[in-house]
């Protein structure tokens, strides 16, 4: 099972390397009244990044809520 998980990792990991070798085409994003420039592939690991941020901070959340509810009873 050890090297089923270290094939994994390998595959992976060089998945990602090829994507950030073929995405490295700068990007302009703008919000509000900011504006930053940078390679495709930073920009989609800086949001996949803040997406599990803020999917871990929902679960602990709604975890937090559950445990007060089942205490409260």
């Amino acid at each position: 099972m050890r090297y089923l998980y270290l094939a994994l990792i390998i595959l992976l990991t060089a998945l990602v390397l090829v994507f950030t070798g073929q995405n490295l085409s700068q990007v302009t994003v703008r919000l509000l009244s900011m504006r930053a420039t940078l390679p495709l592939a930073l920009l989609v690991i800086v949001v996949y990044i803040l997406g599990m941020f803020t999917g871990s901070s929902l679960l602990m959340l709604v975890r937090t809520w559950l445990r007060r509810s089942r205490a409260a009873r």
